[in-house]
């Protein structure tokens, strides 16, 4: 298997990469069954109730802010509005991110024990996102069983030094790295869904609009469909606003905060799949259960229990994932001793993280000549 362990990552010092070793890539010493028996059985236990008072809350909260947009803003003086507007933006746009969780929840059947249950929540708040549900749930299923693996995985998969554009040098600097930060985050989350832009590789487009693409069989078009109804439908109902409202109110009130959700969905995946402690194997190395252990948590302060600690509890996510969300925090303080140096945390504030990986992991390559398998990749930026 070669060189693992606790090795240092190379070229980059410790205060850069938050004192984060690199993920050993031997067999762990431990089973799954091992860990599932470690973490209490009511953790694995979904409720109906609680799962639907968390989107009871979430969306209240957002009718809450939109009420005060829509009541109280016209009455300010005009210095004020261009400090709330903002504020309802960015606390509007926190909230319905935490709203897609849950029905990213839903995509995985940890909502509820009733599928069909699951699958109407999910579709109707994916929906009211413009995500479509179904397409989206069966890429990311996917990604779940492949995770990082360098053919099969679905989404953020990193390119080796050969295949970079080659361009890709020149935006290797501050100036470059901001426009790439600012594209991705405002672009990436739709591009990844109408063109799979950072998706794994097909021989010809993919989309997650499109039932005939190459991501979709034959049996799941159907759903691919009924997604696509969700989003032309919703559509429809943002076209009655604009409307009635005005686009203008309908961007204040709607867009900017979608904008944002965009945004966080694009840095909460990207920050757990990219760091240089991670590593990423080809077909020849990879397994399913190191590729799962293949990603990190993160601590995005206040904003963990607003996103439903898909954050900070993502490496039990991806080892358990029909558990709610609800009792991933204390099943991950219950594999923390048995995982050990296998699970990898990452307390650097996310402003700093975003910039350090933007900087540090542009592409990957084997440790080859430092004793290590050709399988196994890392992230790297020398040029």
């Amino acid at each position: 298997m070669g060189a693992g362990g606790r090795m240092p990552i190379d070229g980059i010092k410790e205060e850069n990469r938050g004192s984060v070793n690199r993920v050993p890539i031997e067999k762990p010493p431990f089973t799954l069954g091992q860990i599932k028996q470690a973490i209490p059985p009511h953790c694995f236990r979904r409720s109906l109730l609680r799962s639907f008072s968390y989107v009871v809350h979430d969306l209240c909260l957002a009718s809450l802010f939109y009420y005060i947009a829509a009541s109280y803003f016209h009455f300010l003086p005009q210095p004020f509005s261009y400090i709330a507007w903002p504020v309802y933006w960015v606390l509007q746009g926190c909230i319905l991110t935490g709203v897609w969780v849950i029905a990213h929840e839903c995509g995985h059947h940890a909502f509820s024990d009733y599928q069909w249950v699951d699958d109407t929540v999910g579709l109707i708040l994916h929906s009211a996102l413009l995500v479509p549900y179904f397409s989206w749930k069966i890429s990311h299923r996917r990604h779940h069983s492949n995770t990082g693996s360098m053919e099969r995985d679905e989404v953020f998969v990193p390119k080796p030094k050969s295949k970079l554009s080659c361009f890709a040098k020149y935006f290797n600097n501050p100036p470059g790295r901001v426009l790439s930060l600012v594209v991705t985050l405002t672009l990436g989350w739709p591009m990844y869904l109408a063109f799979n832009v950072s998706g794994r590789y097909y021989d010809r487009l993919a989309s997650h609009y499109n039932p005939y693409g190459p991501i979709y069989s034959e049996r799941e078009r159907l759903q691919v469909y009924i997604s696509d109804a969700g989003i032309v439908a919703v559509i429809y109902v943002l076209y009655k606003i604009a409307a009635t409202k005005g686009l203008a109110w309908l961007l204040c009130t709607y867009g900017v905060p979608l904008l944002i959700v965009n945004a966080f969905l694009v840095l909460i995946t990207y920050l757990q799949h990219t760091h240089s402690a991670l590593p990423h194997y080809d077909s020849s190395e990879w397994d399913w259960f190191r590729g799962a252990l293949s990603t990190i948590d993160r601590d995005y302060g206040v904003l963990n229990k607003v996103f439903h600690n898909i954050t900070d509890t993502h490496v039990a996510h991806h080892l358990f994932s029909t558990m709610p969300h609800y009792h991933a925090m204390e099943a991950t303080k219950a594999i923390k001793p048995i995982l050990g140096k296998y699970y990898p945390f990452d307390g650097t504030p996310i402003y700093k993280a975003m910039w350090r990986e933007a900087k540090e992991c542009l592409y990957v390559e084997a440790d080859v000549g430092g004793g290590g398998s050709k399988g196994v990749f890392w992230y790297r930026n020398k040029f």
